[in-house]
């Protein structure tokens, strides 16, 4: 009988099957490195330019009918996991060496909760993937701004930020399971903030890891997708009418 693996990943395409390749590739060249399996989630149809058994490691794919939204996929594929851990990884990160090793010690010596790499492009620049919870006002600035920098300065150490991007996120399970995953009414944008916000809710621990690096290419489709843009703004506006955004937002700002 095979034991359970240590983590299970979570991954997500959008006709980005062949992007996602070079994830799988990476995972796979760790070896032994890692216990992992991974739950591989086609939300549109595709053909998929490898085959799942030529990997190491435990490889599910699943295929939705309909396309669903980011936390309604990543909640289904929790539910087939048998991980302790759970890694959620967009399809275009790509990997330095073995982050999830070390973000799992991390979380153990934290009371567990949520942990993220330090995310960079590809020619290395600091992605502001870790921020301060957002406000309208924040959000204004920002965006009169044009390029606002970074919401937390770069230390060598661990950190606690309000939040961590969605782009790549590992929880431990029983995090995850306390604030029963993700918020499956964000259709796409601010799952992330959200389920940050319920966890520290809970007294569950938000981290990033500055001496674990993550690379991302992002393509910003909420800057020039109109069908984006609207999804952006709708989950921003749930967001802002949540409880978590008022007790850990609104509240602490008016008692100054």
């Amino acid at each position: 009988m095979t034991a359970d693996p240590q983590l299970s990943i979570s991954i997500v395409v959008h006709n980005q099957a062949a992007l996602a390749r070079q994830l799988l590739d990476d995972i796979a060249a760790l070896g032994n490195q890692l216990s992992a399996e991974v739950l591989f989630t086609v939300n549109t149809s595709e053909s998929l330019p490898f085959d799942s058994l030529y990997y190491p490691f435990p490889l599910k794919i699943i295929r939705n009918k309909n396309p669903k939204g980011f936390g309604a996929n990543h909640n289904f594929a929790f539910k087939q996991s048998k991980g302790r851990y759970y890694c959620v990884l967009n399809p275009d990160i790509r990997l330095i060496g073995n982050p999830f090793n070390i973000l799992i010690e991390y979380l153990k010596k934290h009371c567990n909760g949520v942990a993220a790499p330090q995310i960079t492009t590809h020619t290395g620049l600091i992605e502001n993937s870790a921020r301060r919870f957002p406000t309208p006002l924040s959000i204004l600035k920002k965006t009169l701004a044009g390029s606002p920098g970074l919401d937390y300065p770069q230390t060598k150490g661990v950190y606690k930020p309000d939040w961590v991007g969605g782009m790549f996120m590992l929880f431990s399970r029983t995090s995850f399971e306390a604030v029963h995953g993700f918020d499956e009414r964000y259709f796409l944008y601010y799952e992330d903030v959200d389920i940050c916000a319920r966890m520290k809710m809970k007294g569950l621990t938000v981290l990033l890891c500055p001496d674990v690096k993550a690379i991302h290419d992002g393509r910003g489709d909420s800057h020039h997708n109109l069908k984006y843009m609207q999804w952006h703004l709708r989950s921003m506006a749930r967001f802002f009418t949540s409880t978590g955004f008022l007790k850990l937002s609104v509240l602490p700002r008016l008692r100054g």
